[in-house]
């Protein structure tokens, strides 16, 4: 139900990079997520009928738009971000909508469950890494700005 909510940020960064496409399909999703899967309980548009999500963001559309990355930063309570998708991250969250509604407190709550949740189905992926890379924290810079620049060119 959240990730239907968060069509804002994903319709909005669409248009702004020229997806057209994929802001249609953002428009749809959320019609269909929002009627036939139960205000958006069961992602009906995703499953049933393979209309896939694009995950767009601010950080994505002002690369697109020339910002460079910046210094890489890992903040506390906050995912690893370089300097252009840290504001893009704010931007992101301003567009979402619930979080005008419900206190602050409970916003993080839920944050910080979805991220754990996203660790907790991912962690099989991790396992090992610390092992076999010499400096770890520069494998996952490199990993990051790598990830990002793939997403710039989808």
């Amino acid at each position: 139900m959240f990730d239907n909510l968060d069509v804002t940020r994903r319709f909005v960064n669409n248009i702004l990079q020229l997806k057209f496409a994929g802001a249609g399909r953002e428009l749809a999703r959320f019609a269909i997520n929002s009627t036939a899967g139960i205000a958006g309980f069961f992602d009906v548009a995703g499953t049933a009928l393979g209309i896939e999500k694009s995950d767009r963001d601010t950080g994505q559309t002002l690369g697109v738009y020339g910002i460079g990355n910046g210094p890489y930063l890992v903040l506390p309570l906050l995912p690893p971000l370089s300097v252009r998708d840290f504001f893009g991250f704010v931007a992101d969250n301003a567009m979402y909508p619930l979080d005008y509604f419900i206190p602050i407190g409970a916003s993080i709550g839920m944050s910080v469950t979805e991220e754990i949740s996203d660790r907790a189905a991912t962690i099989d992926r991790f396992e090992g890494v610390e092992e076999t890379v010499v400096d770890l924290y520069g494998s996952v810079r490199n990993a990051y700005f790598q990830r990002r620049a793939a997403d710039l060119k989808k």
